[in-house]
């Protein structure tokens, strides 16, 4: 799925009339992120299905990568809303810089009302980390402050092309929520939610239904700080750093 491509001009003086790829896991994120001057794509919550993507796109086309969306939370002080400004991915034994640049009206923007913004690092997932001990399994591994399927992707890309890199996630489910199966379940391979799948699991299960309201809860929470963040990749610049560093052994 590929939404909102256009031209747009870098920072500087320079004019870059290539777009800015973005890299989303849901229907909803990617349709946050669409607008002139960005190249969207959504992966479906399908690590195989975003590398089919990224393999047909030349990277010669766009300017730079940022892997965009929700996230789990792994660190136990970030809660549903919180920004991560990733400074690396880790993806088992690899790590990839992430860097950007923000003014300070940007900064102002992010931080204003409730949205808290910090600086961690993300983990790269093949499958979603669902139950506590799972996330702070990997919190303990890593130090990474939250978790999620596209970026450790999107990272080896732009590293690959020679592009420069940068990671916005959001906490959806923080550290201290089990995800629910049937969350999971639920998502179409467009990324949207199937409503019929909900219902029916809840008709099996009723218990289910007040993890699923929390989660949901989350979800939409996570969402709006999100769309906070839409101005955010409009006025980033895009910093070149180090594509990859391995862990030493």
């Amino acid at each position: 799925m590929t939404l909102g491509t256009g031209d747009y001009l870098t920072a500087g003086n320079a004019i870059d009339p290539r777009p800015i790829l973005i890299v989303t896991g849901l229907v909803q994120e990617a349709r946050i992120a669409a607008g002139p001057g960005m190249a969207v794509i959504c992966s479906s919550s399908s690590p195989t299905q975003l590398r089919a993507l990224l393999t047909v796109l030349d990277p010669n086309t766009i300017r730079g990568v940022i892997s965009f969306g929700v996230a789990g939370g792994l660190d136990p002080t970030l809660r549903s809303g919180d920004v991560v400004l990733a400074t690396e991915v880790l993806s088992g034994d690899t790590r990839w810089a992430a860097g950007l640049s923000l003014g300070n009206d940007l900064i102002d923007r992010l931080t204003s009302g409730r949205r808290r913004v910090v600086r961690g690092s993300l983990a790269g997932a093949e499958e979603v980390v669902t139950g506590r001990s799972g996330k702070a399994a990997l919190h303990s591994e890593t130090g990474a402050s939250a978790v999620d399927m596209e970026s450790h992707i999107a990272a080896a890309y732009a590293a690959e092309a020679g592009l420069p890199f940068a990671a916005v996630r959001v906490i959806s489910d923080p550290a201290h929520r089990a995800l629910p199966a049937l969350a999971r379940a639920a998502i179409k391979p467009n990324g949207q939610i199937d409503l019929a799948a909900v219902l029916r699991g809840i008709v099996r299960n009723p218990a289910t239904l007040h993890a699923l309201v929390s989660t949901g809860i989350d979800f939409n929470r996570a969402l709006r700080s999100l769309r906070g963040c839409r101005d955010f990749l409009i006025g980033t610049e895009l910093i070149e750093s180090e594509p990859m560093v391995s862990k030493a052994a």
